[in-house]
């Protein structure tokens, strides 16, 4: 057997507490992991084939867990779960603590002991806590000494072992007896009227109980709601502001959306192949995403319904993840949830690149540091094909260290309707195809011209508070294969600063050059700058004050008269944004 790597995950309900964890101990999976070359080399050859990687679950509430303190198998992983205060971890430096060489010592002994069962696998255990020694074959003759050292340290760790065992037996003698006298004393002997099943033996379950807990097991329900008042200082006609995708009103309190998502996400800790995703969506953003029939034929059909998709995980690699259904696109670096954002407001690209697909997407993970991206869908924010051709994407994410990650898509599609939705057909046109009582009405000689984008983007997470972050884009697409075509091209930079659990501040400045109006309808050069304030006085509520200018080359925004236009558009606004359920991280 060959361990590839170590991977230890946090799973904490404080998430502040989750994501420093996860952002300032990830090192020491990457020193464990090095000190196992040792172990790699000695186990090399036939027998070294199937599980390669060791997953480390570290939970502050022990109900979360699943197997709680057991190994075991999952595809090419091994699997141990404990319970562990994490609050521990958050003022100890990642190596070289007491606390850290606690938790290596029980981890690795427990795991080579119990996975490999052999004194020379147990010494291989011991090489992945210590620093790693030269194998047999390549220590220099007369070095009987540091193996005599070897063993004793083995010696050493299986006697803590065997004390620690000693422990927990003692500890579970105790429980037996308080629990044993408090069940003989009368109080806790009296009949409890009120409450039945506290009779009950301890992790009996009703048939109904157990089948309902595995049905929502890992189901997670969770409630957003955005809103905003923002004001545009060009006072514009219709309290208009342009080339907003959200924020898209002035002067007005506003509902940007309202969700619902429901999910039971595929998860291979727990043996569990299959997922599903409902992401329900109301308010200002459901127009911005399906209210205009140029990207959805029948938008009424589909208005509310943002991702809708199940999942199935093959054992291929670290995992085949295939999706089927409708999902938000990841081209661009920006999302839909605000929660998850660094500014309130979004970007001109994230106006502009598709908000979502609908097909099939596939992502294979080769290992923990790059993975694979293959889509083929309908087409850019279409539910529904309104062509016969079906677009793909081609994909790359490198993620070299895991406060580093890299993305580099390819998108190819064709994005001209060849048919028309009638809602109120004339006496003639009732003679044409219908769909559910809409008539289809062809295109003449329909548009070809071919969309392309190259996307890019990149997240460095240089210090525990500090976040950079940049895209870049090239877009073109003719109106037929033979014409000449518009292009967008341009890119944002970002930058966040977590000054408190509470407090942080985020920067973003973006260029888009419109050469032909494929996002404006005009051609000109986009600039935008956004500085955002946050304030999180606890989980689940966020408040963002946000100062954001456009500008252009061209007299392109509305004013406060008919008529006129200006080249810049200042405006400054509030967010506010609460959110609750189980679902942990980015949503």
């Amino acid at each position: 057997m060959t361990i590839a790597s170590v991977r230890i995950y946090y799973w904490s309900g404080d998430k502040d507490l989750q994501l420093k964890l996860s952002q300032t101990h990830w090192g020491f999976s990457e020193w464990f992991e090095r000190h196992l070359k040792p172990i790699r080399e000695q186990l090399r050859g036939p027998e070294a084939k199937g599980v390669n990687i060791v997953n480390f679950m570290l939970h502050d509430n022990p109900q979360h867990a699943q197997r709680l303190d057991e190994w075991g198998i999952r595809f090419n992983s091994f699997e141990y779960a404990c319970a562990y205060d994490l609050k521990s971890l958050v003022n100890t430096t990642p190596l070289g603590a007491p606390t850290w060489r606690s938790l290596v010592t029980c981890f690795a002994t427990t795991c080579w002991v119990a996975l490999l069962g052999t004194s020379a696998h147990a010494a291989t255990g011991q090489e992945a806590i210590s620093d790693a020694q030269p194998t047999s074959a390549a220590r220099p003759a007369g070095s009987v000494d540091s193996s005599k050292t070897a063993e004793q340290r083995i010696t050493e760790l299986t006697h803590e072992v065997d004390e620690l065992k000693t422990l927990v037996l003692r500890l579970q003698d105790q429980v037996s007896k308080l629990t044993g006298a408090a069940s003989s004393s009368p109080v806790a002997a009296a009949p409890a009227p009120q409450a039945p099943l506290a009779t009950a033996a301890p992790g009996v379950a009703s048939p109904a109980i157990s089948v309902a807990r595995g049905i929502l097991d890992g189901t997670t329900i969770n409630a957003m709601l955005d809103g905003y008042y923002e004001y545009n200082l060009n006072s514009p006609l219709g309290r208009v502001n342009n080339l907003r995708a959200y924020d898209v009103s002035s002067n007005s309190f506003s509902l940007n959306q309202a969700d619902l998502v429901i999910e039971r996400a595929a998860d291979l800790a727990t043996d569990r192949r299959i997922g599903l995703r409902l992401d329900f969506q109301f308010g200002q953003a459901t127009s911005t995403l399906q209210g205009n029939p140029a990207n959805e034929l029948r938008p009424e059909v589909y208005r509310n319904v943002f991702q809708a998709y199940g999942t199935y995980v093959f054992p291929v690699a670290n995992g085949l993840t295939v999706d089927f259904g409708k999902w938000s696109s990841s081209l661009g670096i920006e999302g839909n949830y605000t929660k998850d954002q660094l500014n309130y407001s979004r970007s001109f690209w994230f106006d502009y690149l598709p908000f979502y697909h609908m097909g099939v997407r596939s992502k294979l993970a080769i290992n923990d540091q790059l993975a694979l991206n293959l889509w083929i869908t309908n087409g850019t924010n279409q539910t529904e094909a309104f062509n016969n051709y079906k677009d793909q994407l081609y994909g790359v994410v490198v993620t070299p260290i895991p406060a580093l990650s890299w993305t580099l898509n390819y998108y190819q599609g064709q994005e001209h309707p060849d048919v028309v939705y009638l809602q109120n057909p004339t006496a003639v046109q009732q003679n044409l195809p219908n769909q559910q009582g809409t008539y289809i009405l062809p295109i003449a000689n329909s548009p070809n011209g071919h969309l392309q984008i190259i996307d890019t983007y990149v997240t460095w997470q240089v210090l525990q508070a500090l976040t950079l972050a940049a895209e870049a884009d090239y877009v073109q697409q003719p109106l037929y294969s033979y014409s000449v075509p518009d292009r967008v091209e341009g890119g944002a930079v970002y930058l966040g600063y977590q000054f408190s659990t509470k407090i942080a501040i985020a920067a973003r400045v973006e260029y888009l050059a419109d050469i032909g109006g494929l996002f404006s309808g005009a051609t000109q050069y986009l600039k935008e700058g956004t500085l955002t304030f946050d304030y999180k006085p606890s989980d689940g509520f966020l408040m963002r004050g946000e100062f954001r200018r456009d500008q252009s080359n061209q007299r392109y925004f509305i004013g406060h008269t008919l008529g006129f236009l200006d080249t810049a558009q200042p405006t400054i606004g509030v967010g506010l944004v609460w959110w609750f359920g189980q679902k942990e991280g980015v949503w």
